[in-house]
């Protein structure tokens, strides 16, 4: 199979900005433009092909004719779904804070998979902050008695953030995006998410935006973050790039590459790999890439090149 070029989704949620459209370029058709799906099979948001044999299919649609094994790989044979959704961010105000089901409360409740997530800071302004779990451990019921008395604030772990910060988010972990930060988020394949709180503000339809607080709690974990803020690994020098590994997990490996010349990688026949350029332009095996890019190499594939002065994100299995 060929590499696809994938054309993003995009969502308007309230608190989104303009960044994706000045930084990045995309004709979103929103005057505000919160998220772009970069890499997403899901059922509230389906990536099609640009160009190619495979051009205006639905990545659903070529799942369906080439079968999930060719695409994507062994590895996601494991899934009883395509594993991953991948997005750009762009908080201009802040995120509601949420929580995420696992796997077993999300199946046995939603009918839909748990979220796991990593966010990395593409960018943040002076001040920019996130929610990242809890301050201290506390009780379930202190949990719902600091919604109910709207003290939430008050427990919740505040932390300053900069470009290049790496935050890994397990299923239960309370958080959430403040105002001023632009992320690229890996997560699996999921759109599940219980709202805690949300400043008291209006949806479209002029009304406050529904929570989630039972649910919530049933799910959240209380007590502060076990991972800190920094890649996994450090940037390795080689000739013609940088790597550096960010996240690994059962669900998804990232790793960031900075490309000043060339680098050969791989996609073998256990994982796909996706390629979100983040940064510069140049060309992924002879296709332009340019800075918003989304490239999704098939498994076995075998060996590719990234050219040019390009950073990218790479996701496999």
């Amino acid at each position: 199979m060929e590499i696809l070029k994938l054309n993003p989704v995009f969502k308007d949620y309230i608190w989104g900005g303009n960044r994706l459209k000045d930084d990045f370029g995309f004709d979103t058709g929103f005057d505000k433009t919160a998220e772009g799906w970069m890499l997403a099979c899901h059922k509230d948001g389906m990536n099609t092909v640009c160009g190619g044999k495979y051009d205006g299919m639905r990545l659903d649609e070529v799942i369906e004719k080439e079968g999930l094994e060719k695409l994507g790989g062994k590895s996601c044979l494991k899934f009883p779904y395509f594993p991953v959704l991948i997005k750009l961010i762009d908080a201009f105000d802040n995120l509601s804070i949420q929580v995420h089901p696992d796997d077993e409360y999300a199946r046995r409740v939603e009918n839909e998979f748990g979220k796991t997530e990593m966010w990395y800071v593409l960018d943040a302004a002076d001040g920019a902050e996130l929610i990242y779990g809890f301050k201290e451990k506390i009780s379930k019921e202190e949990f719902k008695n600091a919604i109910k008395n709207n003290t939430l604030l008050d427990r919740l772990n505040r932390v300053k953030v900069k470009k290049g910060d790496l935050f890994f988010i397990e299923a239960g972990t309370v958080h959430a995006i403040g105002k001023g930060a632009l992320i690229a988020e890996i997560q699996q394949n999921s759109n599940c998410t219980y709202r805690v709180y949300d400043y008291g503000r209006l949806g479209a339809d002029g009304k406050p935006r529904e929570l989630h607080v039972e649910k919530a709690v049933d799910v959240s974990v209380c007590e502060p973050p076990k991972y800190d803020i920094n890649p996994l690994g450090d940037e390795v020098r080689h000739g013609g790039y940088i790597s550096q590994a960010l996240a690994k997990c059962d669900l998804f490996t990232v790793d960031r590459y900075k490309v000043s010349e060339s680098a050969s990688l791989n996609a073998d026949e256990n994982s796909f790999n996706h390629i979100l350029v983040i940064d510069g332009c140049g060309e992924i095996d002879g296709k332009a890439a340019k800075k918003g890019d989304s490239f999704l190499v098939p498994a076995g594939y075998g060996e590719y090149v990234l050219s040019g002065n390009i950073e990218a994100l790479i996701t496999k299995i």
